[in-house]
């Protein structure tokens, strides 16, 4: 998006303006000059890209202007790092400068006239307008197309879909809902993607028997994203029958009043289909009672936000997608409803249909769109051209293709989320994507323009990418996959496959992102405007001429050595003909077992081509910003020699080379001054050299598992520092620990040890820890680590609230060392020998806590009443040595899951867990069989867990 480019250019320039102002001598003026313009375009695009789709001309204008922001970020950068770079340094630096003062003057006059040619660009723009007879970029009055597109697709109520699968459940609890008097819900709400049938379900509703004899009045009201709350008001009191008479001179509050009035005294349910956004609820709510009332109201939406919204109390009904047999019988009700059809086709046409149907992901409108297209196709021949196409075929559907319903939630997206929807095309289909991951690189491409200016303690830009994720959940763009146990924070999430081809069209229509693969292979060889690539085949960058590319995201795959092979043909030397035979068959027999041969292809033959392919991407894409390689780890990319021309990426704000194998570290890595986050988590990588303490705008470090070192790494000047991952006292100080006073994640991995440390006053022991901001810690070591230093790590971080130890400390941390924040925990081989209940018992916000692979060496377990007062799971996993386990009344008194696995000294559950009444779900792993026994329906420990809904057993001895 031109938007997202444009603001990305005016935060750098703004930010060297403000940093970097010594190396910008010589040119200050013209770029502050060029600062202010881009400002003023930064403002008109907000309007510019409501009319894109209405006027080719503004398209091509705001595409120019992409283009030209991205040059004008990239001239006032390069010459600002390039400067800076001469500039920095002691005496050294001083003689090269002075010998190179040439130079310098060379590279100003450059800057100058790149400056000038953009200031030329930029008038040539402004003649466009106004010659070739674009219109004023404000909106002209009249409905939209997006606005168009939703009024034709209102719906009217009295029409009932007789093509409906899987809604009874849903009809069922919302009803029970709508009509309980006692509910505190006043506001109930469905809520989902668009397709999903929130509508339809909210029609099986209104047209409920129960809910008819429930309510005095019953009305239903279209609102649509443009909410006219005097309309809305007048279609409730026209619905409602309510004798009042409305004159244009009317006044709104007459009207909400007397709406307001009656609402008040009958009993009414009304349903408000369609509502956009908080701000269209905020208009219309003065009319509707908030207390003393009986009437309630259903709301359909795209966005979860306007519940919470509009009802504290209010309940939110996800709709989720359908099952695949739910989807198979959707599909056969309306594809094979014509009994025409032979009984010889319909068994090919049915295995067609499976196919297509897999491809609609259990959205209904897809489903029913694909159905009402092959209904009409008689013959086998027509199925299998829809199923070779059937994505095309949705799109246009018969009235309202799919893509034209999900572009709804794309067209009422804010200017800054939607480069941030577009980023998410860069994933494969069925990906799940890592949101830490994710936001470190909407930060990293400038998506995420700035930290937040609202004077909040700790903000930071992060944050700010966290919220706008959160958005795109709300407004069902994007699917949650995993939480954070502790934080409940969002970890992973998914793109329904219908919701990212939309994505990846309108990425394509704005020539945000390409994909590299057989497809586009022509293209991409000859457009020279690419910026973002996302390649699943690493012998295809080669085809990538465009020199202005700023974001390289690889996705591994685990290929067959054949086909890896044969991808390697343009780089690889001549093999003899036998030797590839042999190699082909031996692969066919036997999988992917190496045999000698293929040994020596990778390490004499691919590998060179390999790297030479790396050196071809850092000597043509100088401008790269993000290269990271992500998804599975390829055996294939072993021994991966990173070329020491990396260093000339100046540019790179991300740089990750997780999964590859054996990669030697060039010490140019330390020219890299503009990275954010560096990835380094290598398998046997060879050593990292001492220049990561150059890059001082890091924020995220990630180091090798296993690493060697010349000397121990310098990291005193990371003072941004966020995450901090695989950090060991063997390799780096632990005095830079104290500098990192923003610092939120850290993990220790290896050795730990204080020097100088004072047993016997921990007071002269000054805090290791000085970030409040440190919310997660974990320690991994098959060693042993002293006590007395865990307890003083532990007490600098008063702000933890997720903990992982797996290492042996043999006595558990004490009381007061623990933060009362911490939520999480997690115990591995800690072979405590004290019984940990009694300490951990008394953290007041625990609510997850599991004690796996010996993390307690004793044989009694006891919780006491009043203890664990949140803890809502509790996990037992291979504690061998535990043989009894007490809980008396009132312990746990929170608790939703247990697990108990492999604790085979264990003879019976503790009799306090009949006194646990939230407990929803029991798991017994892999315990001896009269342990089953006594827990199943009919045993002696029956009695304590029969009120549990859930009791699974799983690989119990027979």
């Amino acid at each position: 998006m031109a938007w997202s480019a444009v603001s990305s250019a005016v935060n750098t320039i703004g930010n060297l303006l403000a940093q970097e102002a010594i190396y910008l001598w010589g040119v200050k003026e013209q770029v502050d000059r060029l600062q202010t313009e881009l400002k003023w375009m930064q403002s008109s695009l907000i309007e510019a890209d409501a009319k894109q789709s209405k006027d080719r001309r503004i398209r091509l204008w705001v595409a120019e202007i992409r283009e030209l922001a991205y040059d004008a970020e990239n001239v006032i950068e390069d010459f600002a790092l390039r400067i800076g770079s001469r500039r920095r340094g002691g005496l050294s630096n001083c003689i090269k400068r002075s010998a190179c003062i040439l130079k310098e003057g060379r590279m100003l006059h450059e800057a100058r006239s790149e400056i000038e040619k953009i200031f030329t660009r930029i008038t040539d723009l402004v003649r466009r307008l106004q010659a070739y007879g674009i219109k004023e970029l404000r909106e002209e009055e009249g409905p939209s197309t997006s606005a168009e597109k939703r009024e034709s697709r209102r719906p009217y109520p009295h029409i009932i879909d007789d093509n409906i699968v899987g809604l009874d459940p849903h009809v069922k609890k919302l009803v029970s809902v709508i009509v309980d008097d006692e509910s505190a819900s006043r506001v109930v709400s469905i809520c989902g993607m668009g397709g999903l049938g929130k509508t339809t379900l909210a029609k099986k509703i209104y047209h409920h028997s129960q809910v008819k004899g429930h309510f005095d009045h019953l009305v239903w009201v279209f609102v649509s994203e443009q909410c006219q709350k005097r309309r809305v008001w007048q279609d409730i009191l026209s619905g409602l029958n309510i004798p009042f008479k409305v004159y244009r001179k009317t006044s709104d509050e007459k009207i909400s009043q007397k709406l307001f009035e009656f609402l008040k005294e009958k009993k009414c349910l009304m349903v408000l289909d369609d509502i956009w956004s908080t701000e269209a609820w905020d208009s219309i709510k003065p009319a509707f009672p908030e207390k003393e009332t009986r009437s309630k109201i259903l709301i359909t939406s795209r966005n979860r936000e306007i519940v919470s919204h509009a009802d504290s109390r209010g309940y939110l009904h996800d709709l989720q997608c359908l099952n695949k047999e739910q989807s198979w019988e959707l599909f056969q009700m309306i594809a094979f409803s014509r009994p025409s059809i032979g009984s010889k086709d319909e068994g090919k046409m049915k295995d067609l249909g499976e196919k297509m149907v897999e491809r609609c992901a259990g959205l209904p409108l897809a489903i029913v769109v694909l159905g009402g297209i092959l209904v009409t196709k008689d013959s086998v021949n027509e199925w299998e051209k829809v199923a070779e196409n059937v994505i095309p075929y949705l799109k246009r559907g018969k009235g309202h293709g799919v893509e034209e319903v999900l572009a709804l939630s794309y067209d009422d997206l804010p200017y800054y989320l939607r480069s941030c929807f577009l980023y998410l095309s860069n994933f494969p289909v069925d990906f799940e994507i890592q949101v830490d991951r994710l936001i470190q690189l909407w930060v990293a491409e400038g998506i995420v323009l700035s930290e937040e200016e609202d004077g909040n303690e700790g903000s930071i830009t992060e944050d700010l990418a966290e919220r706008y994720l959160l958005e795109l959940v709300e407004r069902c763009m994007v699917q949650v996959r995993e939480r954070d146990v502790a934080t409940l924070k969002i970890k992973t999430v998914q793109m329904h496959d219908l919701m990212r081809n939309l994505c990846l069209s309108k990425a394509k229509q704005e020539n945000f992102l390409s994909i590299v693969d057989q497809s586009n292979e022509c293209s991409i060889s000859t457009e020279r405007r690419i910026h973002r690539v996302s390649a699943t085949d690493v012998f295809r960058i080669q085809r990538i001429k465009s020199p202005n590319l700023r974001s390289l995201v690889f996705f591994g795959e685990d290929l067959p050595f054949f086909e890896f092979w044969k991808q390697t043909k343009e780089f690889r030397k001549p093999v003899p003909r036998k030797m590839l035979d042999y190699t082909e068959k031996h692969e066919v027999e036997n999988g992917c077992l190496f045999t000698p041969i293929q040994i020596f292809l990778v390490f004499f033959v691919m590998l060179p081509a390999l790297n030479e392919l790396f050196t071809y991407m850092i000597n043509n894409f100088k401008l790269l910003r993000v290269f990271t390689y992500e998804g599975k780890a390829d055996s294939h990319l072993g021994g991966f020699m990173l070329s020491s021309d990396i260093g000339n990426l100046v540019h790179l704000r991300f740089l990750s080379l997780r999964g590859m194998d054996y990669c030697c570290l060039p010490s140019s890595l330390g020219n890299l001054r503009c990275l954010q986050t560096l990835d380094l988590r290598i398998d046997n990588v060879f050593f990292v050299p001492n220049v990561i303490w150059r890059m001082e705008q890091l924020r995220h470090l990630y180091l090798p598992m296993e690493f060697k070192v010349i000397r121990k790494l310098k990291l005193g000047t990371l003072r941004n520092l966020q995450t901090l991952v695989n950090f060991n006292t063997k390799d780096c100080y632990l005095k830079d620990l104290i500098i990192m006073t923003n610092l939120r994640e850290l993990e220790i991995r290896g050795a730990f040890k204080i020097k100088d440390f004072n047993a016997n006053n921990r007071h002269k022991n000054p805090p290791i820890i000085q970030s409040k901001y440190l919310h997660s810690l974990s320690i991994f070591n098959y060693g042993r680590i002293d006590p007395k230093h865990l307890n003083h790590l532990l007490s600098s971080c008063v702000s933890i609230c997720k903990l992982s130890l797996n290492v042996e400390i043999r006595e558990l941390p004490q009381y007061d060392h623990l933060s009362p924040n911490l939520a999480y925990i997690k115990l591995r081989w800690c072979k405590i020998w004290e019984d940990p209940m009694p300490t951990l018992e008394k953290l007041p916000n625990l609510k997850v806590l599991e004690l796996h692979n010996q993390a307690f060496t004793g044989k009694e377990m006891f919780c006491s009443a009043q203890g664990f007062p949140k803890l809502e799971s509790l996990s037992l996993i291979d504690l061998v040595h535990l043989v009894e386990w007490k809980v008396e009344e009132g312990a746990m008194p929170c608790l939703l899951q247990l697990q108990i696995e492999r604790c085979r000294g264990l003879m019976m559950l503790p009799d306090g867990l009949m006194f646990i009444k939230t407990l929803k779900q029991l798991k017994i792993e892999r315990m001896p069989k009269e342990f089953k026994e006594r827990v199943e329906e009919g045993g002696e420990d029956f009695n304590k867990v029969q009120h549990v809904p859930s009791i699974t057993f799983k690989g119990c001895d027979d």
